[in-house]
């Protein structure tokens, strides 16, 4: 798998909080990838958790969202985000606000896009793999959300149909895969990884005597190519979330008791 890691990566927002989110530099907008810095919640949630429901104080991810939108220099009421279910619905956003009052979400799915100039939309992740998709051509920007049920309902694939549907080409796209859970931490069910190496091929999974693990990343990358999404519009960041407790909150490595990061693309042309 072709991946642009390894070149132009760079932190965005570290002269505004520190290292608040890290971005491709593929992508034309304003977009990243949330770090776990620069917030203020405290012990297993430090520093900038920004899910509501991992039983945080609401004033301190109220105060990291506040501070997420002074580094992205967009306004957090037009952020868009929805609840997420891992599944394959995609969501439009429109009517964003220039307030900085969080809006609520939009409804139950796991992507969404805008084509509204200055909104911005968003996915929550501890683990799951972020996709974020630009249109340089048509002017749309979205966000995926793709655990390893929302992969196998190809999530990206109806993310990019969704923008299609609105006039972009596929050709066209570029994609910025983010930091996830990579196979060196993620050991799943031999009947999962049978399942997936059926679907994606047998490369999506490394076997290890009676231990499986997935590339959850790699099958979301196929995913796209299938959609028409080209290899070399595409940057994957091969960063592990299980792997780097200083910078990323891991659903998996934490047994639940984490935080949430968000991951987001800024309709700026």
């Amino acid at each position: 798998m072709e991946t642009r890691a390894d070149r132009g990566r760079v932190e965005y927002g570290v002269r505004v909080m520190g290292s608040l989110f890290i971005t491709s530099a593929l992508l034309p907008v304003p977009h990243g990838f949330a770090t776990r810095s620069g917030g203020v919640s405290e012990g297993r949630l430090a520093s900038l958790n920004l899910g509501f429901s991992v039983g945080d104080v609401r004033e301190r991810v109220e105060e990291n969202y506040r501070r997420l939108s002074a580094a992205v220099g967009a306004p957090l009421g037009a952020l868009h985000t929805v609840k997420q279910v891992h599944g394959d619905r995609v969501l439009q956003a429109t009517g964003g606000q220039r307030t900085e009052t969080l809006r609520p979400q939009l409804g139950d799915a796991d992507a969404l896009f805008t084509e509204q100039p200055g909104d911005w939309v968003g996915v929550s992740t501890a683990d799951c793999v972020p996709v974020l998709l630009v249109d340089p051509e048509g002017q749309r920007v979205a966000a995926v959300h793709s655990g390893w049920r929302g992969t196998d309902a190809d999530i990206a694939a109806r993310a990019v149909e969704a923008l299609v549907a609105r006039g972009s080409r596929p050709e066209k796209l570029l994609a910025a895969v983010g930091p996830a859970i990579q196979q060196c931490c993620y050991v799943v069910s031999q009947e999962l990884a049978k399942h997936f190496a059926s679907r994606f091929g047998p490369d999506v999974v490394v076997a290890r005597g009676d231990e499986f693990r997935l590339d959850l990343s790699r099958a979301v990358v196929l995913t796209l190519r299938r959609a028409g999404v080209k290899v070399a519009h595409m940057d994957v960041l091969q960063d592990c979330t299980s792997c780097d407790s200083a910078r990323f909150f891991s659903h998996r490595r934490d047994s639940g008791r984490t935080g949430r990061h968000i991951n987001f693309v800024v309709h700026r042309f």
